[in-house]
This record gives structure tokens, C-alpha cells and sequence, in this order.
């Protein structure tokens, strides 16, 4: 029976997603072909042996529109054959590329896969693709939702009312966030990973020095006078502090089967072993998590105590803690050397980042098992079991 294994897993520094960010002046299209030549360079594969390349961006407009993929896997180098496409799952749009080649590869469309992801959001800003849109949804989706659906950061703030989660709950994690990404980042746990770009070799977004009541002091990132009104329920608490970071980095993923790494003298680095998607209300939106979760591990045929290392996309701290109230995970397992709040969250980039993180601490720590999931606007979620070798 065939496999897919990853055999590489190579991701950029990430950058602030701004115009003073240390890879603002990196094009989308030459920051994806980074990890891409990286991939292939340290994994020795020649990539003309390369059956697809798949890419996950979330903003496909502009410098990142038209099928992005394809000119970064010609600006790498790769061979004009070597085919690709552009996926948008919104921020797990990477992590669905991940799917993507695994599934190739196992049903035998695929011998050789990469698995990328883009996004530099100081170039294309969150939203680009939907400017100058009045009704991107249409009649029959408003006549579904006819109070209409409200903006991620809001969703946030009903995912911490319903599951009371307070501000200082939030913070302390923010807090711990960015306490492992530093001390990862001092203790060489990301070099493995990490392909410079430039003289850029570490994330840029860590900080340390604050405490909670510091950022008590920090106001509401989305307050909206309709939202309160409509939700009273909101403490309106999910600040610029307990949220993931508007970021520029890129990530890829290497994927064939045991067989043909085994022939090519490969060693692979993690198998993946079980995939899953989910869908749940569109309001709370970022939800799916909990859904997700529970259905890989079922895939899988494995529980939560079978998982050594947890990978959960640190879009705000509110989703990560609902998420663990509702499954039971131990935070201590969870984004052990930082997640998306220090590290930042490169939305399409993102999955593949997750994904290249997760197969390396699962290294660093000796663990067997790990699960990466991520939240997904529109009530989406993926979820992805990787089996280290």
C-alpha cells in the first residue's frame, strides 16, 4: 500500500507584514520560490522528478494572483514541466495543499509532490481580493444568514463569551506565546527549519519584556457599536496583543512515498498519517477546530492521549483555549515552541509553516504523534496527523 511521507519541510523567517517589515521588499513570487529552492536543495531531489507543485495563498490578487505558484516554481528554477496550482482554503490553504499532495501521492497520481504556501501581507493587505466588492455573497446565501455573518475579530469575541474566556486568560497565553518562541529561537530549535532570507535568520514579530498588566492596558482591536449592540454578551477583550500577527513568510513540504524515497535514498522525516476537514457555524467561524480535531483522531484511530505535540493556529488566543476546554488537550503540548501570536500568521503560508514547525519539534522532542489544526473563515477547519519516523 502506498504512503506519503515528507522527506523536507523548510520554511522563511517570518517578517511584520508591514512596510518597515524586514521582508516587505521580498516579492510574493520570489519569497515562495525561496522555500521551494530550499526544499529540493536540501533534500538533494532533482526536481525535474517533481509531479506538482501546490501552493496555498489567501489574498490571489496582484503579485499573488493569476496561479502565484506556478511563477515561483519557475523563479526557483524548477524545469518548465514541472507543473503547479494556486489552492485558497483561506488560512489553511497551505495545510490543504499538505492534503493535496499526500492524497497524490497515495493514490498514485503523484510519485513527487511539494506542498508550499505564500502570503506577504505588507505587499497584498488582508482583503485586496474583495476590494471594490458590494455583495460578494449573493441572494441565496443572505436569505440563509439574513443577520449577516460579522468579521473574524468579532467571531473571536463570541468564541470567549460563550466559553468564558477572560482577558487575563488571553494575555497569559499571548504572554506564553511569545516565552517559547523566544526561547526556541535562543536554543537553535528553529534552525532546522529556518532558510534564511538574506540577512534575515530569525522572526521578527518575538517580543518579551511585557506583562499582563501591560497589555490590560491595550484597547479592543474590533469594537463595533452594531456588533454590541447585537451581541451584549461580547467583553470585547480580543486585543492586537492576544491575536496572530499580520505577517510575510513562505513555507514547503517535500512528499513521496516510502518506496521511491527509499530509492532515492531518502531519508523521510514524518509520515502523514491521517487527514480531515471540517465545517461549523459560519457566525462563530472559527470553530471548526473542535470538529476537526475530533474527526482526524478518529480517522486516525487514535485519541488525544496518542498525540505527543499539538499544532493550533494561533489566529486569536480565544480560539485555542475553546478548543482545548472542548477536547481536553494539554496546553502544555500545544505550540511548545511558539505559535501565530509571536511568530506570526502569514495567512496562506501558514499550514505549511504549522506543518514544517510540528515535523521538527516532533524531532527536538522525541514524540511519535502530532496533530496541526487550523481555524478558516467561513466556519472551516483542517485538521492533519503526522507520524514521525
Amino acid at each position: 500500500m502506498r504512503d506519503a511521507v515528507i522527506v523536507e519541510a523548510v520554511r522563511t523567517p517570518l517578517g511584520r507584514g508591514k512596510e518597515t517589515g524586514a521582508l516587505h521588499d521580498v516579492h510574493p513570487v520570489d519569497l515562495m520560490a525561496h522555500s521551494l529552492r530550499a526544499v529540493v536543495d536540501r533534500s538533494g531531489v532533482d526536481p525535474d522528478l517533481i509531479d506538482d507543485v501546490i501552493g496555498g495563498v489567501v489574498s490571489t490578487v496582484g503579485e499573488q494572483g493569476a496561479n502565484v505558484t506556478r511563477r515561483a516554481t519557475l523563479a526557483a528554477g524548477y524545469p518548465e514541466s514541472v507543473p503547479a496550482t494556486t489552492v485558497d482554503r483561506q488560512c489553511g490553504s497551505s495545510q490543504q495543499a499538505l492534503h493535496f499532495t499526500a492524497q497524490g501521492v497515495i493514490s498514485g497520481a503523484y510519485d513527487i509532490a511539494v506542498a508550499t504556501g505564500v502570503e506577504s501581507m505588507s505587499r497584498v493587505p488582508m482583503g485586496s481580493s474583495m476590494l471594490g466588492t458590494t455583495d460578494p455573497s449573493g441572494v441565496a446565501f443572505a436569505e440563509r444568514y439574513p443577520d449577516g455573518l460579522v468579521p473574524q475579530g468579532v467571531s473571536a469575541e463570541l468564541i470567549a463569551a460563550r466559553w468564558g474566556i477572560s482577558r487575563t486568560q488571553m494575555d497569559e497565553f499571548a504572554l506564553a506565546s511569545h516565552a517559547k518562541a523566544a526561547a526556541a529561537t535562543k536554543n537553535g530549535l528553529f534552525d532546522a527549519e529556518i532558510s534564511p532570507v538574506g540577512e534575515v535568520r530569525t522572526d521578527e514579530g518575538i517580543r518579551v519584556g511585557s506583562t499582563v498588566e501591560t497589555l490590560a492596558g491595550l484597547r479592543s482591536a474590533y469594537f463595533d457599536e452594531a456588533a454590541a449592540r447585537r451581541f451584549p454578551q461580547i467583553g470585547w477583550n480580543v486585543t492586537a496583543a492576544n491575536a496572530s500577527q499580520v505577517t510575510d513568510g513562505s513555507a514547503a513540504l517535500l512528499v513521496t512515498t516510502s518506496d521511491k524515497a527509499r530509492r532515492l535514498g531518502l531519508t523521510p522525516l514524518a509520515r502523514v498519517h491521517s487527514v480531515a476537514v471540517a465545517g461549523d457555524n459560519p457566525l462563530l467561524m472559527l470553530t471548526a477546530v473542535i470538529p476537526a480535531t475530533r474527526k482526524v483522531l478518529a480517522r486516525a484511530d487514535l485519541t488525544l492521549d496518542d498525540i505527543d505535540l499539538f499544532e493550533v493556529n494561533e489566529a486569536f488566543a480565544s480560539v485555542v483555549l475553546a478548543w482545548a476546554q472542548e477536547t481536553g488537550a494539554d496546553l502544555s503540548r500545544v505550540n511548545v515552541h511558539g505559535g501565530a501570536i509571536a511568530l506570526g500568521h502569514p495567512l496562506g503560508a501558514s499550514g505549511a509553516r504549522l506543518a514544517t514547525t510540528l515535523v521538527h519539534a516532533l524531532g527536538e522532542h522525541g514524540g511519535r504523534f502530532g496533530l496541526q489544526t487550523m481555524c478558516e473563515a467561513g466556519g472551516l477547519a483542517n485538521a492533519t496527523v503526522i507520524e514521525r519516523l
